[in-house]
């Protein structure tokens, strides 16, 4: 295995491991369910955690585990765990950190699955949750309680790209004795890092920008050798949202490009959000690369770059921002981000639909915000579509 200081190099070679006497340059994908032992004994041996082996790909896999220490070497962390989906990720991580009686405090703008696991689920279990605002460290001091075990955040946050000072978050967390989890998805390990700025659980949703293809559903967490083995044994073994050797594969295949892809988004999405901040049907934009934007200030110390997504404010009703999404040529109508294509989605009717309208408000969710996740195509092409759609609402 062979590891460099440069994030381009490791995203190739990082984590790689040898691949036995045919020495395949492509990872080989072990599609199999379960594994031979030679005999009972090495068989009893596994069981036990007594022996190094596999036993059944629920448990673990060769092609998933090189993708976890892939992710571990690009996330500067000791280790990580790979799942079925983002939101397996998320689920696995907060049921092997919480039972009945805690507390969690987390923000009050969240992915739209995320903020209905901890409003819904979590109170449902008796867990208990404080939604503030995690941009600001006094309202996060003020929500701790005896009880508080986790802080979990995203950053930039889903969809109106608020920014978290990690620095903070972190030293709250190692001052109380709580558990920090910071969802990266939105940066990836290229332009963000939260471990080394003391974060004990990096999340992401490798359907992203991690995969790139638009042609995975996965998950991946990266942290301390003893948090995630703890994760693995547990939630992620007995609740089984485990991630297939062939989504390792392409997830695998996606990070080779990953510093490519993400640096071509970040390129274009400057030039979208400096563009689209003139346009006189635009009241907002909302992107940390803006000078005017809050977050903008943390791109030199945890940052380095602002990302491929956005959000913006029209200056219409509801029936014209919906009238300028149906009138897009190139962009496409879909919820998710880090494809090659350019995305665009309305997130009060669709990624944010499990909010109330008073929860929408609250989180700064007006029915005319429009998210943005800025492809791969020449950004002028972008632009224009953008421009011949909004020409429709003045």
């Amino acid at each position: 295995m062979w590891e460099s200081k440069n994030i381009e190099t490791n995203t190739i070679h990082g984590g790689k491991k040898s691949q036995g006497e045919h020495g395949p340059l492509s990872t080989p994908i072990y599609q199999t369910s379960t594994f031979v032992f030679e005999d009972v004994q090495q068989g009893a041996d596994r069981f036990a955690g007594e022996a190094q082996g596999h036993i059944y790909s629920r448990l673990g896999n060769p092609t998933v585990d090189e993708l976890e220490a892939r992710m571990a070497v690009l996330e500067e962390t000791e280790s990580a765990a790979a799942f079925g989906s983002g939101m397996g990720a998320v689920s696995a991580a907060i049921f092997a950190l919480l039972k009945a009686g805690d507390h969690l405090i987390t923000s009050h703008r969240l992915y739209g699955c995320t903020f209905a696991l901890f409003n819904h689920q979590l109170p449902a279990l008796g867990i208990q949750v404080s939604f503030v605002d995690l941009a600001d460290a006094q309202a996060v001091r003020a929500a701790i309680q005896p009880n508080t075990k986790v802080i979990y955040g995203e950053t930039p946050i889903n969809p109106c790209l608020t920014v978290i000072n990690l620095d903070s978050i972190a030293a709250i967390g190692q001052e109380h004795g709580i558990i920090t989890v910071i969802d990266n998805t939105f940066m990836s390990p290229i332009l963000q890092r939260p471990a080394t700025h003391g974060i004990d659980l990096v999340l992401h949703s490798a359907t992203k920008y991690l995969n790139g293809h638009g042609d995975v559903v996965a998950g991946i967490l990266c942290g301390p050798s003893a948090l995630i083995d703890h994760i693995k044994m547990t939630t992620r073994k007995d609740m089984g949202a485990v991630m297939s050797p062939h989504d390792a594969w392409l997830v695998i295949r996606g990070l080779k490009t990953l510093h490519l892809r993400v640096q071509r988004h970040s390129e274009n999405a400057q030039l979208v959000a400096e563009h689209l901040q003139d346009h006189s049907a635009i009241e907002k934009v909302y992107y940390p690369g803006l000078p005017d934007h809050p977050g903008y200030r943390l791109l030199s110390t945890q940052m380095h770059g602002a990302g491929g997504v956005m959000a913006f404010e029209l200056k219409c009703s509801f029936e014209q921002a919906v009238a300028f999404i149906n009138q897009l040529k190139m962009c496409k109508r879909a919820v998710s981000l880090g494809d090659a294509e350019t995305l665009i989605q309305h997130p009060a009717s669709m990624t944010h639909s499990t909010y109330a309208p008073e929860e929408l408000a609250e989180a700064g969710i007006s029915r005319t915000l429009i998210r943005l996740a800025v492809g791969l195509e020449n950004a002028e092409d972008i632009m224009a579509d953008l421009d011949q759609a909004l020409a429709s609402i003045l």
